[in-house]
């Protein structure tokens, strides 16, 4: 017959209960923006060692462009120089918000590697590497940005140049906050394909369906109803009232209490989804 004694605890020795009772349970706001930073350093190095990633952001807002302003330009405002401060803010407005989309794919992508994985152990804040996937991301919309703009200046638009500068921060600040949407659709969805077709369906319509290519009073009575609700409608109006004056209406107001809503709802909801699927 053996006899166990017991095991002689130092002072010095700690209980996992004392661990976790010492361990930090919270992150400061400061501490989450620095580490929000780090993420989206990450961003601009994938971007840097992956060039192929700016490809559509690149040349679709010079296919756009040309496309649509010699198709509908006669049709629409009888030539291209009056249809310019038409269609470059609309499609100003498309691109960066189609661009927004690689989001959703390129976060289900990483989530699958299982890079997601180890960043849910580290200690840090729990929105960080979504806010930082996020607004590595505003560089692209910045390039898409700056490309649509030059297309226009170089086929004859003549703009508001403040108006410019704060037509391209308003669509970021908006495309920023619809990107919290696609990020949450990468989070449940199981493959980027399904994140990139679904949120194709979604795009299209809302960008199409408003005022950003043809007038309004042109349309059915039922989709005028939709196209003057339609969140794109606002944000088109006021990069037009931007462009061509300089002036910032109601239209911008609107804009941006939509991207603060946008946020504040699918901003908890990317997190959580994120925090249970990764």
């Amino acid at each position: 017959m053996t006899t166990t004694l017991p095991r002689a605890v130092t002072p010095n020795a700690i209980t996992t209960g004392a661990i976790r009772a010492r361990a930090k349970q919270s992150v400061s706001l400061a501490e989450t923006a620095r580490q929000s930073l780090t993420m989206a350093y990450r961003g601009v190095l994938k971007l840097r060692h992956n060039p192929e990633q700016l490809f559509d952001v690149t040349i679709m807002p010079i296919i756009f462009t040309v496309m649509f302003t010699y198709i509908f330009g006669g049709a629409i405002s009888g030539n291209v120089s009056s249809y310019l401060p038409v269609i470059i803010p609309g499609i100003l407005v498309q691109t960066v918000v189609m661009s927004s989309i690689v989001t959703g794919t390129q976060l289900r992508e990483d989530m699958d590697k299982g890079v997601f994985d180890r960043f849910r152990s580290l200690p840090i804040a729990r929105i960080s590497p979504l806010a930082g996937a996020l607004l590595a991301d505003v560089i692209r919309y910045l390039i898409a940005s700056i490309i649509t703009v030059v297309m226009g200046l170089i086929m004859g638009w003549r703009p508001n140049a403040v108006g410019v500068v704060a037509s391209v921060v308003l669509v970021m600040v908006c495309s920023f906050a619809v990107s919290w949407i696609f990020a949450l659709m990468g989070c449940i969805m199981s493959k980027a394909s399904a994140v990139q077709g679904i949120s194709m369906l979604v795009v299209f319509p809302l960008t199409f369906m408003s005022n950003a290519f043809v007038p309004v009073d042109t349309m059915p009575g039922w989709l005028q109803a939709f196209v003057n609700v339609n969140p794109v409608s606002h944000l088109v109006t006021a990069v037009r009232e931007l462009t061509a004056t300089g002036h910032a209406g109601i239209h911008v107001v609107w804009a941006l209490a939509g991207a603060a809503v946008i946020t504040a709802v699918f901003a908890p909801l990317a997190v959580r989804a994120y925090m249970r699927n990764a």
